[in-house]
């Protein structure tokens, strides 16, 4: 089992972050932790650094905070984002959010930020990790127009765009909403199970209470449950998609 989509470096797991890794490493094969704002990348470095060949990291610029940061910032981040490319899997999550940002200006904004984060992507052979909330119709068509390759959709919800993901050829990361959306449980069914792979988007989405990475083992068994095969079938193709995706050199 492999969470390939959470948020180590957030502070709700401030208190207890190397029990919560520990425990991971009890269950899982691996972690990729995702750094999303430039305050957040020298701490996400560290947890990398002390686990080795377990926690892995991807980088990007979350598109909801696009008004928040300077662009001289901006530029800084994405620097170090190069300068540490033997430290990433992946460059993300960045692309569209049309939820919280309803400004057009900063719509604008953020699909300059999502290309350049492509072609920075497609700079340093990188897998790309896309946030893509009520803007997937637009963010396929920016990532068909870069000619992105290795593409993952993160917490992709939208069921009338599927065949398209498909035809593009694209992976989608499932979380426990699952377990409430009927689109979700709709993409998994129509979904080619060697294009899937699963998240937790931890600390969020605990219902409650803190998430944590060891919740994929729930995602896998409702996988499992809606594609009618078995939690190892599951677990190995899962695994094997999230291995191979972002060339993970796993410790063990």
């Amino acid at each position: 089992m492999i969470d390939v989509h959470c948020h180590l470096e957030q502070k709700d797991y401030d208190k207890d972050r190397d029990e919560v890794i520990l425990n991971c490493k009890k269950e899982l094969k691996a972690v990729i932790t995702c750094c999303a704002h430039p305050k957040d990348f020298e701490k996400s470095l560290e947890i990398v650094r002390r686990n080795k060949g377990f926690v892995f990291l991807t980088a990007g610029f979350h598109p909801e905070f696009v008004s928040e940061i300077s662009r001289e910032e901006i530029d800084k981040y994405l620097g170090k984002i190069e300068k540490n490319k033997n430290n990433l899997v992946g460059i993300g999550e960045c692309g569209l959010d049309y939820y919280w940002i309803k400004d057009l200006k900063s719509r604008e904004e953020q699909k300059k930020l999502f290309v350049e984060q492509i072609k920075l992507a497609k700079k340093l052979n990188l897998p790309i990790i896309v946030h893509s909330r009520d803007a997937t119709e637009d963010c396929i068509k920016i990532l068909i127009e870069q000619r992105a390759e290795k593409v993952l959709l993160h917490y992709f919800t939208d069921k009338n765009l599927l065949s398209e993901i498909i035809q593009n050829n694209y992976f989608v990361s499932v979380n426990t909403s699952i377990f409430r959306s009927k689109s979700i449980k709709k993409i998994v069914k129509n979904m080619p199970i060697e294009k899937l792979m699963t998240e937790t988007d931890s600390p969020w989405l605990g219902f409650g209470k803190r998430n944590e990475p060891t919740s994929v083992k729930l995602v896998i068994e409702k996988i499992a449950e809606l594609k009618n095969l078995s939690f190892e079938e599951v677990d190995k193709i899962i695994t094997g998609n999230a291995i191979k995706f972002f060339d993970l050199n796993l410790s063990t």
